[in-house]
């Protein structure tokens, strides 16, 4: 059976495609209109959150993209774009797998509501501003990563930490917050967009 995978084009389901596509799995790619739980309301028989992503594997069912990530490489591995538990950077590469979700993306989900997604009634500057400001704030931690000549946040190679990170970056691009491209970070996005696999899942 098919691995099959629910996305919104750009959405964090961003970050379990391109592991996919990485990973050269074969899977079955519904995609849906964002939110999904507005504009297509029986994706909540699938998943009752409404959430995307959504994998099915089998008997396994998953909504979390980063975890998701972990998962794929982990059950359909070996390969580089792990780090393993032998290695140095094995714990750095879980904070960064966990940070990119509850650190980086989640102020940004408040500036794209309160900017684009609510009403034009319901929308208010302050909060878009603070949480941009917030994620920029946070943001730093990654440019300080890359700022010792690291062409990848760990291991001393591209893996599934730069893919689940760099959603961040590209959400933050789609708000025109463009200050988050300063210093290293910028050759660090070029390099990425330079991958196959990204530019695959950027256009599914």
């Amino acid at each position: 059976m098919a691995i099959k995978l629910y996305h919104c084009f750009q959405a964090r389901s961003q970050r379990s495609l391109w592991t996919l596509e990485e990973l050269g799995l074969d899977y079955e790619l519904t995609v849906l209109p964002f939110p999904p739980r507005v504009f297509q309301k029986e994706y909540k028989q699938v998943n009752p959150l409404g959430t995307i992503p959504y994998l099915v594997d089998g008997d396994v069912e998953m909504s979390e993209s980063s975890g998701i990530c972990l998962y794929l490489v982990e059950r359909y591995g070996p390969t580089e774009l792990a780090i393993g538990r032998d290695e140095a950077d094995y714990g750095a590469y879980l904070n960064w797998l966990f940070r990119s979700d509850a650190t980086l993306t989640f102020p940004l989900t408040l500036v794209l509501r309160y900017t684009e997604l609510e009403p034009e009634e319901r929308r208010i500057a302050q909060v878009a501003d603070d949480y941009r400001t917030w994620f920029l704030a946070r943001w730093r931690c990654v440019g300080e990563a890359l700022s010792d000549g690291r062409e990848y946040l760990v291991g001393g190679r591209f893996t599934i930490a730069d893919i689940c990170v760099s959603y961040g970056l590209q959400l933050a691009l789609s708000l025109d917050i463009q200050e988050a491209l300063a210093g290293p970070v910028r050759p660090w996005w070029d390099r990425l967009n330079e991958r196959e696999a990204m530019q695959k899942a950027l256009q599914l």
